[in-house]
C-alpha cells in the first residue's frame, strides 16, 4: 500500500523530471519511492545547500521547475543560503524536506517554518489525507509566485499508509499579464509615438523579457525603431540579431558601449528591475533620456523611470510594433549609423598575459577562453570578484546559458553544485564553470558532484588568486588587515585529479592550448576538465573599480 511519502513522490513526478539532494532519515521514505516508482530521476550532491542550488539552475537553464530534497534539522538549515539566494533571484522549485513529527519537536528539531519564512520561502506540510493535493498546492504556488516553496513531510507520518495515490488536478497559473483598459492603451500609444519620433531609440531587456518569451517579438520592435539594443548580464543573447546589440549595460559594459546608451534620446526597459549595478549607479541614462519601464511589477523599480507601462513583455512589445505599423513609423538609422562593434569591445590585457606582478593578466585569460570554449557552452557562476570576466569576455547564445547563482543573495560557494543542475537541464551542451579559489573551497563537497554528472562536457576555471578579491580591492585600499582577505595558494588542478577529473595549472597562455585539444576529442574519451588559472589580484574588474568610486563620494 502506498505511503504518505509516496502519494508526494508520485504526485511532484507529474511536474517535475528532475531531483536534487541528500538522502536522510526524513526523506528515505520519499526518495525510495522516486526510485522505484516515478520517472523522475535523482542526482545525489554532497551536501544539501548543492541539492537547492542545482534545482535552482536547472530551471535557469531548461525553464522547467525541479526538485530538491533533504532531511530535517541540520539537513534543512544547511540549505538556507541557497534557499534565499532562489528567493531573491525568483526561481520557482520545491525543496522537499522532512520535518519534526506532528506529536511536537523532538530536542534536536527546529522551527523550520519560521526559517523559510524568514529567508522568504513559504511551506507547506502534507498529512495522511492531504499529501497528493497539498503537493499539487505547492507547486502552483511555487510557478504562479515564482519562488522557492518548502514541502515539508513530518517524520511519523512518512511512512504510514495512505491508501492509492489519488488523481490530482493540474496546478492552474495565471495568464500573461495583459495591459488592458485606457490608461494601458494610452501609455502603449504614447510609448509608440515616442519611439517613432526618436533620433536615438534604445531597447534594454532583461531576464524577466526571456521568461516572457519575448525574444523575437523584441527584435521586430528593435527593427521597426532602428534601436540599439542591450541587456542585462542575465539577459544576454535575448535579441535575436547581435549585429546592433551594445551588450551587457551597467558595470560589466564596455566603456564605448556605454558612452552610446547615454547618447539614447528615448531607452524602453523591458524585463529588468534596473538594480544598481545595471543602472551604474544611476549613472547609465543621461539626464535628458526618456526612459520607459515595461514590467509585471506594480510600479516602475527605479526613481530615473519616467514613465511605465504595466504587462506582459511579450504583448506589451507586441502591441508597440502594431502600433509603430499603425503610425507608418520608420527606423530611426542610428543603429547603422554607429560602429557597433569597435562600441562593445574590451581591453583585453597585455599581449603576452602577464600581469606586473608576473602572473597572469585574467583579462588576457579571459578574452582567451572566450576563444576556445566550445560554442555550445552553458555558463554557470559562482560570486566573487571574477564574475565580469565572463559576462565581459564570454558570449553566449541565450540567456538561459548564463546562469549566476548566488548574485542575488550576494553569496559565494554555489559554483560547483550549479554545475550538476545545468549538466541535467543541458546534457548535449558543454557546461563551464567559472569561479574564485575562495567560492571554489567554500563549495569544494560538490567537486566530485561536478565532475561525476557533467563528465566529459564540463570544464571548470577557477581564477586562483590566492586572496578574497573584491574584500582586498575594497577594504584593503582603506588600510584594513589584508591576512584575513588572502588564501593560501590551493592547487584545484591536483583536487580535481583526486575525483577524478584532468586538471591543469595555467600559468601561462600557452597551458590554455590544454583546452584547444581536449575540445577536439570525443567526448566519451575526455574527462571533466579543471583549469587552475594562477591571475594577479592586482587587475581590477572595471564593475569593481565602479564600486569603488560610489563608495568614495557617499
Amino acid at each position: 500500500m502506498p505511503t504518505v511519502s509516496a502519494h508526494v513522490a508520485r504526485t511532484l513526478a507529474q511536474h517535475v523530471d528532475h531531483v536534487f539532494g541528500v538522502m536522510g532519515n526524513g526523506n528515505a521514505w520519499f526518495l525510495d519511492d522516486v526510485e522505484r516508482s516515478t520517472a523522475a530521476r535523482f542526482t545525489a550532491v554532497r551536501h544539501e545547500a548543492g541539492g537547492v542550488v542545482a534545482a535552482d539552475a536547472y530551471f535557469r537553464a531548461s525553464g522547467r521547475i525541479a526538485a530538491a530534497t533533504v532531511t530535517y534539522g541540520a539537513g534543512f538549515t544547511n540549505t538556507l543560503t541557497a534557499l534565499a539566494e532562489a528567493a531573491q533571484a525568483r526561481v520557482p522549485l520545491v525543496l522537499l524536506a522532512g520535518d519534526e513529527p506532528t506529536s511536537g519537536p523532538r530536542p534536536w528539531d527546529v522551527d523550520q517554518i519560521a526559517l523559510a519564512a524568514a529567508v522568504g520561502a513559504r511551506t507547506y506540510t502534507v498529512g495522511r489525507a492531504d499529501a497528493a493535493a497539498t503537493t499539487v498546492i505547492a507547486v502552483e504556488h511555487s510557478l504562479t509566485y515564482r519562488v522557492p516553496v518548502v514541502l515539508a513531510i513530518p517524520y511519523d507520518v512518512a511512512a504510514l499508509e495512505a491508501g492509492d495515490v489519488p488523481p490530482a488536478p493540474d496546478p492552474v497559473l495565471p495568464a500573461p499579464m495583459s495591459p488592458v483598459g485606457p490608461f494601458d492603451a494610452a501609455a502603449i500609444t504614447d510609448l509608440a509615438r515616442a519611439l517613432a519620433g526618436a533620433e536615438r531609440p534604445l531597447l534594454l531587456a532583461g531576464r524577466g523579457a526571456w521568461l516572457a518569451g519575448a525574444g523575437q517579438v523584441l527584435g521586430e520592435l528593435a527593427d521597426a525603431t532602428g534601436a540599439l539594443t542591450a541587456t542585462t548580464a542575465l539577459g544576454r543573447g535575448v535579441f535575436p540579431d547581435a549585429r546592433y546589440d551594445l551588450g551587457v549595460a551597467g558595470g560589466f559594459g564596455a566603456e564605448g558601449a556605454m558612452s552610446l546608451v547615454r547618447e539614447a534620446d528615448v531607452a524602453v526597459v523591458v524585463g529588468a528591475s534596473l538594480n544598481q549595478f545595471t543602472m551604474r549607479f544611476g549613472e547609465l541614462f543621461s539626464p535628458g533620456t526618456r526612459v520607459v519601464q515595461v514590467d509585471v511589477a506594480p510600479a516602475a523599480t527605479h526613481r530615473h523611470v519616467g514613465g511605465f507601462v504595466r504587462g506582459d513583455a511579450a504583448l506589451v512589445a507586441g502591441a508597440l510594433v502594431a502600433e509603430l505599423r499603425e503610425l507608418g513609423a520608420a527606423p530611426s538609422g542610428w543603429r547603422e549609423s554607429v560602429d557597433v562593434t569597435a562600441a562593445r569591445a574590451y581591453d583585453v590585457g597585455p599581449a603576452d598575459g602577464v600581469a606586473g606582478d608576473g602572473r597572469l593578466d585574467p583579462r588576457t585569460v579571459a578574452h582567451r577562453l572566450g576563444a576556445l570554449l566550445p560554442d555550445d557552452r552553458v555558463v554557470v557562476s559562482d560570486g566573487g570578484h571574477f564574475i565580469g570576466w565572463a559576462n565581459m569576455y564570454w558570449p553566449v547564445a541565450s540567456p538561459d546559458r548564463m546562469m549566476m547563482v548566488g548574485t542575488a543573495y550576494q553569496s559565494i560557494g554555489l559554483g560547483f553544485p550549479s554545475v550538476a543542475g545545468a549538466a541535467a537541464a543541458r546534457p548535449d551542451s558543454a557546461v563551464v564553470l567559472t569561479t574564485g579559489d575562495g567560492g571554489g573551497l567554500m563549495a569544494l563537497a560538490d567537486l566530485e558532484t561536478a565532475v561525476r554528472t557533467a563528465g566529459g562536457r564540463g570544464i571548470a576555471v577557477v581564477w586562483n588568486d590566492a586572496v578574497y578579491g573584491a574584500e582586498v580591492h575594497v577594504y584593503g585600499r582603506q588600510g584594513l588587515a589584508e591576512e584575513p582577505m588572502r588564501i593560501p595558494e590551493t592547487d584545484f588542478a591536483a583536487l580535481a585529479a583526486a575525483v577524478g577529473a584532468e586538471g591543469v595549472v595555467v600559468r601561462s597562455l600557452a597551458d590554455l592550448d590544454r583546452l584547444a585539444s581536449w575540445a577536439h576529442e570525443p567526448v566519451d574519451r575526455r574527462r571533466f576538465l579543471m583549469l587552475d588559472c594562477r591571475v594577479s589580484p592586482t587587475v581590477v574588474a572595471p564593475y569593481q573599480e565602479e564600486i569603488l568610486r560610489v563608495n568614495r563620494t557617499r
